[in-house]
This record gives structure tokens, C-alpha cells and sequence, in this order.
């Protein structure tokens, strides 16, 4: 069981690794060893995860999730394919641990005396500089 919170825990048979070839350093061992890690988990399908949350954080994946709603983290940061995978799977449950917050509501404001003051005095003294730039032939006299 991977623990994401003391109350929620996610099976690990719900996760679902790919091993495939890395990018970047690895020595000899570039082209012979699959170090980089694809996680999958099916967001969607997960028994764990109530509704909201799954609405979150399908919202807080973006790209990584796919259209029918997996999400796919790539890690490939270490060269040990061991490394990988706990990077991958912190990653996992740093994006579920926000998933769980719930955004707080926006309290709706409005502007205060002296902002709308400020605001009219600004619109004044913008409307009397167009003003003066008409051209009065009566005052040229």
C-alpha cells in the first residue's frame, strides 16, 4: 500500500510501471539498460480516490493525463532504474497531496471609498487632457 495521507492509501497493484531507454547521461550504459520509469495510473478507474479529487487533480495534471484518464508520469532524472521509480512515485504522491486540498472560495470584494475616488479623480484629469488637445481657432485670436 503506497500512503498518501494517514487516512488515504492508494494499492499499489493500481500502479502501473514501463521501464524505457533514457535521455541524457548513462555512460556505456545508454544504450543496453531501460533507467527511465513511466508511472501509470488510471485516475478514472482508482477506488481510492473520491470524485472531487479525481476532478482536481485530473485538472492539476494537464498534459500528463491521457483522454481516457491516466495519468503518466515520466521520470528519468536518476540513472538507476531503482531511483527513478521512487521519483516517479514522489511525484505521484505530491500531485494526489494537492489534489486533496480544496481550493478555498473567493470572497467577493468591492473597492473601497477611497479607490473609487481615486478612480473618478484619474478620469477626470484624463478626459480634461483630451480636452485640451482640440483645436479652438476662437482662442487663437
Amino acid at each position: 500500500m503506497l500512503e498518501i495521507t494517514p487516512t488515504l492509501e492508494i494499492n499499489e497493484s493500481e500502479l502501473h510501471f514501463d521501464f524505457i531507454r533514457s535521455s541524457g547521461p548513462g555512460g556505456q550504459n545508454i544504450n543496453k539498460v531501460a533507467s527511465a520509469v513511466q508511472l501509470r495510473f488510471d485516475v478514472q478507474n482508482s477506488p481510492s480516490l473520491e470524485p472531487e479529487v479525481k476532478e482536481r487533480l485530473t485538472k492539476l495534471a494537464g498534459s500528463r493525463m491521457t483522454s481516457d484518464g491516466v495519468l503518466m508520469i515520466e521520470a528519468k532524472r536518476y540513472r538507476s532504474q531503482d531511483q527513478n521509480r521512487e521519483d516517479a512515485i514522489l511525484r505521484l504522491v505530491a500531485l494526489i497531496q494537492k489534489a486533496l486540498q480544496e481550493p478555498s472560495a473567493r470572497k467577493p470584494t468591492r473597492p473601497n471609498r477611497g479607490a473609487r475616488q481615486k478612480r473618478l479623480r484619474e478620469k477626470k484629469r484624463r478626459g480634461e487632457l483630451k480636452r485640451n488637445r482640440h483645436y479652438r481657432p476662437e482662442e487663437d485670436e
